[in-house]
This record gives structure tokens, sequence and C-alpha cells, in this order.
């Protein structure tokens, strides 16, 4: 790999981290090892050719461009912490993939079953995650930040959203969201 590719993939990797909280290549190596997947399965599940899966998981790709496959990794994502705690077994968690394989994406504070607690209410960090990719569906990080840094003088509040949700790590939104509560 030249200089030059190896700058473009840093910078893809780069935007990645500041649009998805991680490179993808470490977020789906994470799903791979949590589902117990390959990368073929991890690429029919979330909708995707698995050259394209390659090439996001590599930075040769930056964005990906569907909102469903997009809440499609979020969906995985809260599923592989289901199964880390143990309240989803292995064989519904293969069911539960195969569903979430059939998504088209939708309203993007949807309640499905698996994004709310027990009383029905969407869990913080699933209203978080969909704030932050309907933020990130309609404008990369940088224009965000600059967004942000157009209002930070007459509406601050308003500036810091934008920062958190829209360039920020979830767990600082999280933190941010909590803390705006009541």
């Amino acid at each position: 790999m030249d200089a030059v590719q190896q700058e473009a993939t840093a910078r893809a990797r780069e935007l990645q981290r500041s649009w998805y909280g991680e490179p993808l290549g470490a977020l789906f190596r994470r799903l791979i090892d949590d589902l117990g997947l390959n990368q073929a399965r991890l690429a029919a599940v979330l909708g995707l050719s698995a050259p394209m899966l390659s090439q996001l998981m590599s930075g040769q790709r930056a964005k990906i461009g569907n909102p469903a496959v997009v809440q499609r990794v979020q969906a995985l994502q809260d599923l592989a912490g289901q199964v880390a705690d143990g309240s989803v077994s292995a064989a519904e968690a293969t069911d539960r993939m195969d569903e979430i394989k059939k998504t088209q994406g939708g309203s993007v504070l949807s309640n499905s079953g698996q994004t709310t607690t027990s009383s029905g209410a969407p869990t913080v960090k699933r209203v978080v995650r969909e704030i932050q990719s309907l933020l990130r569906s309609v404008s990369a990080a940088g224009d965000i930040i600059d967004a942000a840094d157009s209002l930070a003088p007459s509406h601050p509040e308003l500036a810091e959203f934008l920062r958190v949700y829209g360039a920020g790590r979830t767990a600082d939104a999280v933190a941010h969201y909590e803390s705006h509560q009541n």
C-alpha cells in the first residue's frame, strides 16, 4: 500500500470513528466474534455484499450508504450485548439475526421488541443511537461540527447537542441524554 492509499485509509477510518463511534473494521470484527459469525454471514445479515463489507472493514470505503444497513448494525450491536449479558441464548440470537436480516429500516424511533425495556420503553442507549444515526445520515460529522461552531455563540446548548450526538461517542451521548432528563 502506497502513502496515498495509507492516508486515504486512515482518513476513512477517522471518518468512521466520527460517524459510528469506532472504525467499522473493529466494530464488525467484534460483532463477528460476539455473535459467532463469519464475514459472509455478517454481510448477508446486514444486506451488504461481501466485497462491500470487506471495503468498509479495511477502510477502502468510509460510509455505509444505506440507512437500513446502519439500523441493522445497531440492532446487531444490541443483540451482541444481550448475548453477552445472557438475556438471549445462541439459538435465540440466530433467530433474531434472521429477523434483523429481513428488516428494511423504518421509523427512526421505532419501538421494536429488541429496542425496549421490559416496561416497553425504548432503552436510553437505543434512543441515543437512533438520534446519532439520524444526524449522521443527514450530514457528515465534519459538517455537523461546522454547524455547531456556527451556532455556539448564540445557541450554545444546541451546538453542544450537535457535537455530542452528531460527532461524539455513544457513551458520551448517553451521559448527555441522562443528564438532561428531569
